[in-house]
Order: structure tokens, then C-alpha cells, then sequence
């Protein structure tokens, strides 16, 4: 008998509407790929949000099962790379964009995609980060690399309470940078020093209208998370030589700027791409993220969610009322 598994399935109705149940799969369903995993922990980004509520720019084709980060044990691979019984993770690339995604017990996958779980970490811990993790991770490697090092003076990370953001905001304090917090939240602030951060800025405060070309220097650098005028004013506030990643546009696509930052003080505006980061360099991220970056505060970043209670968690984030991490457990 084929084997059946439990999954989050996004369907269109007649109308046009867009309805999330817990419902059946079938392995045999799956699309092609070289190894089958048992997953046994997802977690929910705000890209899933999008694709279970039928945003055609990440998933074009319904019904569809969002999830794109996965984390789990291979059940059986026609890979020599992997063998059943290994402990992998799987995050981007196209997984729960238009290939079945990891809010099921089951994906298939090509081999490629597939990391080996460090040692150090666990399967949990490694959807505690999951693309938001593997994303701040890699803004945090980009300042580094950019010389943007702890004694440069304090980092500023946006959207600070969300997966994201607040997952910079322990990698930074674990590493010994001073972080400064921006959340349009202000009662997040416990939560916040809880992580590390030893200021916080209200998102409206860092916004500005004055049409200035540069601003004081207040930030070595800068997590930005949100886009638009915040990213914006970010550039006019870095000191000399310093760095500022960009990752999201939830305060725009728009960046009003000029070119002053980058020709009279040297600034880096450095791209963060985890979809289609190269295979090859994803081990040595997570490998960092394992052993000296893992935070001592990573597992107050998540609070674990079930399927059933997926429709509800995706309402919260797209209000963007959500906390640090949800962590979703599979039967």
C-alpha cells in the first residue's frame, strides 16, 4: 500500500479564494528527486504566509504545500551522497515555492539541495533558524567579510522582532557587537534586551523626511530587514567604510537615496540572497551557526506550533504581529 502522510494543503475555490487544511498526501505524489525525508520540524516565514494565501509571485500553481524550510531524516535516496538515517537540512532553492514544501511529514528533493546536520546543532534547533536564521547569518558574514568588526561601534538591525531580525540580533550580541534594535513595537523591548540588544529604536524614529544627502554618523553598520525609507536613512547614518545589508522590503521597494553615502564615505550595500545561495558554501554557514555564533538565547527566539495550528500562526504574520519564530512540529 502507498504510504500516506499528513500535510498542509493550499487549495483555490470556485471563487478565487484561498483555503489551508490538514489533510492526506500520498508519497507517491511527491515530485521527482533524488532523497525522501521523514521531516520532523518546519517553521514559518513570511514568504510561506504568501504562498498559502495564493500570492503568484512565489507559488504559481495550486493546490500546493507551502514550507520552505524542512529538517528531518532521510528515508531513502538513490544519492550516494545521502543514505537513510541521515540527520539533513533542507532550506531555498525552489522547496515550498512550487515544490512541496516542508509543512508535510514528507518531502523529495534533489540531492543538492540537502545539508548534513552539524555537529552541534540539533534537528529542532536547526528550524529555530531556518531560512530567516540562514539569512541573518549570512548578513552577519557579509559584515564581517566588509571588516564591519565589533570595535567599528554599534550594528543596527531592523525588523527586530521578526525571524530575521531577531535571530541577528543573538548571532550579533553573540559575537560581542553592541546591537541597536529597531522595531515599529515598543512593547517588544523586554523581549528585545533579551536577545542582546542594548538600545532600542522605534522604526519611526530612523525614517527620515528631511531630504538630507547624509545624516550624523550613528551605526558601523547595519541588518536591514524592512527596505524603503528605513533603509534609506541607514545609508545616510553609517560611518566611514561601513556596511549595510539588505534582505526584505516590507517598508518599500523604493529606496529614495543618493549616491553620497557610497562616494563620500565609502559605504557597502551588500545584497543577502538565501534562495539560491551555491550548495557548495552552505555546510561552512551552518556549520558557524553550530558551534561560536549559535546564541545562548536560541531557543527563547521560537514558541512550537502544530499543522492544525498553521492557518492561525500565518494570520499572525502577515499583520506582522509575529514574535521571533514559529517552530512547527510534524506528527
Amino acid at each position: 500500500m502507498e504510504k500516506e502522510f499528513q500535510c498542509l494543503l493550499v487549495t483555490q475555490t470556485d471563487t478565487g479564494e484561498f483555503h489551508q487544511e490538514v489533510t492526506q498526501k500520498r508519497v507517491q505524489d511527491l515530485p521527482p528527486g533524488e532523497v525522501l525525508i521523514r521531516v520532523q520540524y518546519s517553521s514559518l516565514n513570511y514568504k510561506d504566509a504568501l504562498s498559502a494565501t495564493g500570492n503568484r509571485g512565489v507559488t504559481r500553481q495550486f493546490p500546493h504545500t507551502p514550507g520552505i524550510d524542512a529538517a528531518g531524516v532521510v528515508e531513502s535516496s538513490t544519492s550516494p551522497d545521502w543514505q537513510p538515517g541521515d540527520e539533513v537540512i533542507v532550506t531555498g532553492f525552489d522547496l515550498g515555492m512550487n515544490t512541496s514544501g516542508g509543512f508535510a511529514q514528507y518531502i523529495r528533493v534533489p540531492a543538492n539541495w540537502v545539508v548534513r546536520l552539524p555537529a552541534g546543532m540539533s534537528l529542532r534547533e536547526s528550524m529555530v533558524y531556518g531560512t530567516a536564521g540562514f539569512t541573518a547569518a549570512l548578513s552577519v558574514e557579509a559584515l564581517l567579510r566588509n571588516g564591519v568588526t565589533p570595535q567599528k561601534g554599534p550594528i543596527a538591525v531592523t525588523g527586530a522582532t521578526g525571524g530575521v531580525g531577531s535571530i541577528a540580533v543573538a548571532l550579533l550580541h553573540q559575537l560581542g557587537y553592541t546591537v541597536h534594535a529597531v522595531s515599529s513595537k515598543a512593547s517588544a523591548q523586554d523581549f528585545l534586551h533579551q536577545l542582546g540588544a542594548t538600545e532600542i529604536i522605534l522604526r519611526a524614529d530612523l525614517e527620515d523626511q528631511s531630504g538630507k544627502a547624509l545624516l550624523k554618523p550613528r551605526f558601523a553598520g547595519a541588518v536591514d530587514t524592512v527596505g524603503g525609507q528605513v533603509l534609506a536613512t541607514l545609508l545616510k547614518s553609517v560611518h566611514y567604510g561601513g556596511t549595510v545589508t539588505c534582505c526584505g522590503m516590507v517598508n518599500g521597494a523604493e529606496v529614495p537615496t543618493t549616491v553620497f553615502p557610497f562616494i563620500l564615505r565609502g559605504i557597502q550595500l551588500a545584497g543577502i540572497d538565501s534562495v539560491e545561495y551555491p550548495a557548495e558554501r552552505r555546510p561552512a554557514v551552518w556549520q558557524q551557526m553550530a558551534q561560536g555564533w549559535k546564541p545562548r538565547t536560541l531557543e527563547t527566539l521560537a514558541h512550537e506550533i502544530t499543522l492544525q495550528e498553521l492557518p492561525q500562526a500565518i494570520a499572525t504574520i502577515l499583520k506582522g504581529q509575529m514574535q521571533g519564530r514559529a517552530l512547527v512540529r510534524l506528527p
